[in-house]
């Protein structure tokens, strides 16, 4: 065999698909991708024999002869990846050597609690569940904040990750956004509000995401807060409540439940609760610094998703009259 057709026969693999081995296929057929696990440290050899045993039809030999000529064997990064069927050993490499591993996400959603994020991570693809049997407490230990409290310290977003990371990974990552914005808000904030910490903040800003039923209406509701707490006037507001129920809440806010008191029941106690009672978004932080021009101490659900807006006890009770009439208490 010549030279020549040696060289051709070479460019014709590099360019041709890998394929699948009949075994892979007979275990599974309906599945077109094949995944690939690089670890730290392997030897290109290694990466060449790991593509073969994830079942794709070509010779580990060849395949790491074809790592060493092309220059780019030393240039394979860990990860995790996929290979479809109509990949060619060139487009592998090159995948591998800029390493462009398969990504999945995970959304965490603004007024979301703690446990709904630990359950979203829970159910998401192909994600290593480390903080299963782990109480908050141990959680916040290995994440570096011992003794904080993770209601409200992670930001809502939409976060990628590799397939194999770590549920701690993604909390870390939401963790320092928060912090990223939790301190640009603050360094915004008027110097005429009733705000001490970034932690009272980040608690008014939870309450501001819980209550809010149309965008619009969030710098009013975080008014009416503002001037009660500026009065010494309780908040009175419904979800904190629901949130010191617990599991005790079974969709039913009762009268009985505003006069149990609570450590976040703030019909009985003043001032905000102790920590937020869930995660707020970049809007309800921006709307908790900034609260509209109101003199507003009382709003009330109209049932369309938003709120009437008072100034008085007695304009609050016609509007609750008007609004909440037959419904279950909604609002303030």
């Amino acid at each position: 065999m010549s030279v020549i057709t040696v060289l051709a026969a070479a460019v014709y693999w590099l360019q041709s698909p890998m394929g699948f081995k009949p075994s892979y296929l007979n275990a599974s057929p309906s599945v077109q991708v094949l995944d690939l696990a690089i670890e730290p440290g392997t030897s290109p050899k290694g990466v060449a024999q790991a593509i073969a045993d994830a079942g794709a039809d070509v010779s580990p030999e060849l395949l790491r002869f074809w790592f060493r000529i092309s220059g780019q064997d030393r240039a394979i990064k860990a990860g995790s990846y996929e290979i479809t069927p109509e990949m060619s050993p060139r487009v592998v490499l090159n995948m591998l050597a800029r390493g462009e591993e398969t990504l999945r996400t995970v959304t965490l959603v603004e007024g979301w609690t703690f446990k709904q994020f630990k359950q979203a991570l829970a159910k998401s693809d192909n994600l290593k569940l480390t903080t299963q049997g782990m109480s908050d407490a141990e959680i916040m230990a290995q994440l570096g904040r011992p003794n904080l409290h993770p209601e409200g310290r992670f930001y809502p977003d939409t976060y990628t990750y590799a397939k194999g990371s770590t549920d701690l990974a993604v909390m870390q990552r939401a963790l320092k956004a928060m912090d990223r914005h939790l301190t640009k808000v603050w360094n915004q904030r008027k110097s005429n509000l009733p705000l001490t910490h970034p932690d009272e903040l980040l608690t008014l800003a939870s309450i501001v995401e819980k209550e809010t039923g149309r965008a619009s209406d969030r710098p009013l509701i975080s008014a009416v807060f503002h001037n009660r707490l500026k009065m010494g006037m309780r908040l009175q507001t419904d979800p904190t409540v629901i949130y010191g129920l617990g599991d005790a809440f079974d969709g039913n806010l009762r009268r009985v439940d505003l006069r149990t008191d609570t450590p976040y029941n703030t019909y009985t106690r003043g001032g905000l609760p102790p920590t937020p009672i869930a995660m707020p978004g970049k809007a309800a932080l921006l709307a908790a610094i900034d609260p509209a021009p109101s003199n507003a101490l009382y709003f009330v659900a109209k049932g369309d998703g938003t709120s009437h807006f008072s100034q008085s006890l007695n304009e609050h009770n016609n509007a609750v009259n008007k609004y909440q009439r037959g419904l279950s208490k909604q609002g303030q």
